[in-house]
């Protein structure tokens, strides 16, 4: 059925993710802190990360999987991280 993988997306990421990791303001903010730190410390730079960007780039490494391996889960979790990405602020 057309928009069931977008309606699954909206499930999890009102109910079930939030339940397991918490609102996405504050765990993707925690994230990109740690990224940030890592990559600053790597790569000898300063950049800025938000809790969007972390959205984004968890969207893209589920759209890297589904190239490689067609699994439902990868579509879901793309669609739930962009829907997620238009709620956090830069």
């Amino acid at each position: 059925m057309r928009g069931e993988i977008l309606k699954e997306a909206l499930d999890i990421i009102n109910g079930e993710r939030i339940d397991l990791y918490g609102n996405p303001e504050d765990s993707f903010g925690d994230v990109s802190k740690y990224w940030r730190t890592y990559l600053e410390t790597k790569f000898d730079i300063k950049i800025g990360l938000t809790a969007k960007d972390v959205s984004m780039m968890l969207a893209l490494m589920k759209i890297a999987r589904e190239t490689n391996q067609g699994k439902k889960d990868n579509l879901v979790d793309a669609a739930g991280y962009i829907g997620l990405a238009a709620d956090l602020s830069e």
